[in-house]
């Protein structure tokens, strides 16, 4: 299962989880329009990779309160201090992650509640019916944040070169979930069901913003300066994730073949600019004018030629072939626990699979597509994991800046009626982008699903999910039709 949501202005972040199959493959199609003449005269397949694609995997646990008993065992001296911050970072990262994409979604149902409110005069079934389940989901949020915090501050560490890394979690993860229930509060309609639920998060936050001034985790200073309290938080949330995020080791291949290729290109140019030499020489007899000037002349078609012969070589060498190697360490013993190839192209719709053709649903108007494919293979080593951790989860940001650019910066205007008169509003240009996302290895079947990009030359709009699956679900539908028929 993948998901795809908006990261910040500019950027997509993919998230999976990866199981304990050893292969993995992912595939992934970016549909920019043609009206934005994308190539590589302009952005290099190459400055593309480098420039916009980030990846990062970190440990991933499906016993969410497994971490949380390695660190109380660390704790009680059963454990080293490496086992404790390890186990605990861990705990507070998977909240961490849990409570942002729960919060997302939300902030999202009730941003579109409060819109359907001011647009409905009377109270609909349909709206009623959303409402309440989004206050219900608010009261499972707080329920489970607030356990969580008591089971993490149940067990406070002795030791103080346990307690510092104990102080520094804590200390974010009351700073962290204060920030998400102040975002809802801020956000979820006002009155009604939700004035008492407001209520509670109100009172929550109070209370960890005490709590925090009773343990001194930051300084008043700190306190009084949002800044500087933004600052040290996104410090801590680093420190978090060092100790569980793999590191990484790039090398970009086919190094030692291109150097081949050059020496190759170059010496079958002067095997013929040498035979050239000697027939011109036999022809022509002494040293004049005209010998020099054809001398001239070979030496001119090799230099012409050497380099479209040497960039043909290269290309029928590499085509197909991954193009850089990333390697996976563990980040406390440097152990390698896994390998990545990786592929980045530039494509065209015919050249593309049956299945993404099918997915992406190839009309008129895209016909001038060009399709920016980014592929990984990665084989990891379950064994040398950290014991307990079988699992990775993998975050792919995908950066869309360097598109944006190829936008054009001006507005125009539109004429629409409002209350019986002609109303002028400036309206942004936006494009609109196609993903489509293919993965084999992490579930049982290949999963293929799409997503809609609304961007402008100002960032990222909207991310729809549009399809998911779409030929399992069109053979099943086939089959269960026939079934039908021969009953």
């Amino acid at each position: 299962m993948i998901n795809v949501e908006r990261k910040n202005s500019f950027q997509l972040r993919l998230t999976r989880r990866l199981k304990e199959e050893t292969s993995h493959t992912l595939d992934v199609y970016l549909f920019v329009p043609g009206e934005l003449g994308l190539s590589t005269q302009l952005i290099s397949e190459e400055a593309f990779y480098h420039a916009a694609i980030n990846i990062s995997r970190t440990y991933y646990s499906d016993e969410y309160l497994l971490p949380l008993v390695q660190s109380r065992l660390a704790s009680r001296n059963r454990l080293g201090s490496d086992s404790y911050r390890l186990s605990l970072s861990l705990f507070a990262y998977q909240y961490v992650v849990a409570m942002e994409r729960t919060t997302q979604a939300m902030l999202v149902t009730a941003n579109k509640l409060r819109h359907a409110r001011q647009e409905e005069r009377e109270e609909n079934s349909d709206i009623q019916e959303s409402a309440t389940g989004l206050r219900d989901q608010l009261h499972e949020m707080i329920d489970l944040s607030e356990s969580i915090l008591r089971r993490l501050r149940r067990n406070q560490p002795s030791d103080d070169s346990l307690y510092k890394y104990f102080a520094n979690i804590d200390n974010y993860l009351s700073w962290f979930t204060e920030q998400q229930l102040l975002a809802l509060v801020s956000h979820m309609p006002r009155g009604g069901e939700f004035t008492d639920i407001g209520r509670r998060f109100i009172s929550v936050c109070q209370q960890e913003g005490e709590y925090r001034r009773e343990q001194e985790y930051n300084a008043e200073r700190v306190m009084a300066d949002p800044t500087r309290m933004s600052n040290k938080m996104r410090l801590l949330r680093r420190l978090i994730e060092h100790p569980i995020t793999l590191k990484q080791k790039s090398l970009e291949l086919g190094g030692g073949e291109q150097k081949a290729v050059k020496a190759l290109a170059t010496a079958v140019v002067m095997v013929f600019v040498s035979l050239g030499v000697l027939h011109l020489r036999s022809i022509v007899g002494d040293i004049t004018a005209l010998f020099v000037l054809a001398m001239a002349l070979l030496y001119a078609m090799r230099e012409v030629f050497k380099d479209d012969l040497r960039n043909t070589l290269w290309r029928w060498l590499r085509k197909g072939r991954p193009k850089w190697r990333r390697e996976y360490l563990d980040p406390t013993r440097n152990a390698t626990v896994g390998r990545q190839l990786e592929w980045f192209d530039y494509k065209r719709f015919a050249s593309l699979d049956d299945d993404i053709q099918k997915m992406r649903r190839r009309t008129v108007a895209q016909r001038e597509e060009m399709v920016l494919h980014y592929r990984s293979s990665s084989r990891m080593s379950p064994t040398r994991f950290l014991s307990g951790y079988e699992h990775t989860r993998e975050t792919l940001n995908l950066d869309i800046s360097m598109l944006t650019r190829l936008m054009s910066k001006g507005k125009h205007h539109i004429y629409r009626l409002k209350d019986g008169q002609a109303v002028r509003e400036s309206v942004e240009r936006r494009h609109l982008f196609n993903l489509v996302v293919r993965e084999t290895g992490s579930e049982d079947a290949p999963y293929l699903a799409r997503w809609k990009v609304v961007v402008s030359r100002s960032g990222i709009v909207d991310v729809e999910k549009v399809a998911e699956n779409s030929a399992v679900s069109e053979n099943a539908v086939s089959e269960s039709s026939a079934a039908q028929k021969g009953q």
